[in-house]
């Protein structure tokens, strides 16, 4: 019994020691905290063998222990102190040589934008944040390649656009001193010309407007379930006249009766900028073909031209702003503003679908995907 109290009293002294020292440790620690962390290890490991050695003279003073084997505790924790320290330096500087590297190597990403791991992070810690921050340079160094692409495409965009703004924009400015001047014979024609010209700018003007709602992320869709055919009939009926006009014929190729979940409006343009697109560029005496059926859980749309085809290197272009198949780029009623396919690459992707187009015989094909109702 007696042994037992010894050493519940024994416990409770080393207790009261070791939470005396501790909080002195800590507040040291805490003065300490945006100091080196080899230091803070190092104080650490002197802490520790300061509680023992004063557990073993606070039970010395009490009786417990003599005064010779207190002094010889005493002793041992002078070596155990230095292989102490010893072990802290040796890790704290394989931590700081970690440290110091990944520095380095951040500094370089800073200056760069890439970053290159060091062969040696010093830690698992260190090692987590390397990878991390090579993460993060691999989706930064992916961010500036986006936006320098889109950068570039903006800069040929806004080239594009202003040739095609000053070309009308001299016609009606030559009409209207034509008509002002009254050198003009035939004012109506001059005034259906201008009412022609206004109506094609006031349409790049939404063009534009359109896309860059579309690149922000701005566009709010209205869906609700529609009846494919019922949209693609109104289409056609829209177009008619334009073909009709081009000697061009609209043909069905087979449209299934399915039912889509889609924003009724943007739809529409994305099937009268489809429409238009391939009525505009298939031959007089030629056809459009427009097909609809269900595959995969989705509806799939596809229009067929007869424009004879578009070279295999300028297929991954056909849907960027202001493409239209031509360096020459000419301008005329005819020819729209090079944003018509974006515009539907766009709206469909906003629908959560997809676009492609693939040369056939005699022309090329778009197809979208659409979200069945």
């Amino acid at each position: 019994m007696k042994a037992m109290q010894d050493l519940l009293f024994v416990a409770l002294v080393s207790l009261w020691c070791s939470v005396a020292v501790g909080v002195l440790g800590a507040a040291v620690l805490w003065m300490m905290r945006r100091g080196s962390l080899v230091v803070m290890m190092m104080v650490l490991s002197v802490v520790t063998v300061i509680e023992i050695a004063f557990t073993f003279v606070a039970l010395g003073f009490l009786g417990v222990f003599t005064e010779q084997a207190m002094v010889a505790v005493l002793l041992a924790c002078i070596p155990t102190t230095a292989v102490s320290l010893a072990l802290c330096l040796l890790l704290g500087a394989r931590i700081l040589n970690g440290s110091r590297s990944l520095a380095r190597a951040t500094r370089t990403m800073g200056e760069d934008g890439r970053f290159a791991a060091p062969a040696h992070s010093g830690s698992a810690e260190l090692a987590v944040l390397t990878q991390e921050l090579a993460a993060t340079s691999a989706a930064l160094t992916a961010s500036r390649e986006q936006e320098r692409v889109l950068e570039a495409s903006r800069r040929q965009l806004i080239a594009w656009v202003s040739h095609d703004l000053r070309t009308p924009l001299a016609g009606l400015r030559a009409m209207t001193e034509a008509l002002q001047d009254g050198m003009a014979r035939d004012q109506d024609r001059y005034l259906g010309l201008i009412l022609q010209e206004t109506q094609r700018l006031d349409q790049l003007v939404g063009d534009l407007f359109d896309l860059s709602r579309i690149q922000s992320n701005s566009l709010t869709l209205s869906l609700t379930p529609v009846a494919l055919p019922d949209l693609i009939n109104d289409a056609v009926t829209a177009i008619e006249p334009q073909a009709r006009n081009r000697g061009v014929r609209l043909v069905p190729g087979g449209i299934e009766s399915i039912e889509v979940r889609v924003d009724v409006r943007q739809i529409s343009r994305v099937l009268g900028n489809l429409l238009g697109n391939a009525v505009r560029h298939t031959h007089p005496g030629g056809a459009v073909t427009v097909s609809a059926h269900s595959a995969g859980g989705t509806a799939v749309l596809s229009i067929s031209d007869a424009c004879g085809g578009i070279p295999v290197e300028d297929l991954g272009k056909v849907f960027e702003p202001g493409w239209r198949g031509t360096p020459a780029r000419p301008a005329g009623k005819d020819v729209g503003g090079g944003l018509g396919l974006a515009i539907v690459r766009g709206i469909v992707e906003a629908h959560h679908g997809a676009v492609a187009v693939d040369n056939i015989e005699g022309g090329c094909r778009f197809t979208a995907s659409l979200p069945l109702a």
